[in-house]
């Protein structure tokens, strides 16, 4: 079962990269996606090192990057909310 789920995995990756090499447009999308990621990790290490929130930590994991990413800044307002309201 393990060698399905690898084999589908990467010929599903190597279609995704088809796509993309094929696609112009795509490197755009996929290099300012990269740019935003790049910023949302960032950010969120500045904001967890600066000491601007004491008592709080944000942890550097896809989960909390990939809120920043898609929501900016109300994104890291709400990751620090839930942290607030569940510990």
């Amino acid at each position: 079962m393990k060698t399905i789920w690898l084999v589908s995995l990467i010929a599903s990756s190597l279609l995704l990269i088809m796509v993309v090499v094929r696609n112009r447009m795509s490197f755009r999308w996929l290099r300012r996606f990269a740019l935003h990621l790049v910023a949302a990790a960032l950010a969120l290490y500045l904001l967890n090192y600066s000491g601007v929130i004491s008592g709080f930590e944000v942890p550097l994991n896809p989960a909390t990057i990939g809120t920043v990413v898609l929501l900016g800044l109300p994104g890291i307002a709400l990751v620090l909310g839930l942290q607030m309201t569940l510990f």
